[in-house]
């Protein structure tokens, strides 16, 4: 996968929402293939983003420490 995808899960400092944007924008960006889509694929694009942005939100806000 992606390499440069660092991982956000920290228990004692919390990603930024800004972090899980980009790390979903880098996602999508890798699994598409585009760096910048073009117009006819750019809203379908940014759908992408904020659905994986939500997503990653959502895992890390349920993940509990292990013990």
């Amino acid at each position: 996968m992606c390499r440069s995808i660092k991982v956000l899960r920290d228990y004692t400092d919390p990603p930024s929402d800004e972090d899980i944007e980009a790390a979903a924008l880098q996602f999508v960006r890798k699994i598409s293939g585009f760096r910048k889509p073009s117009k006819v694929n750019q809203e379908t694009f940014d759908r992408a983003v904020e659905e994986i942005t939500g997503a990653s939100q959502r895992l890390l806000a349920g993940l509990q420490p292990s013990n």
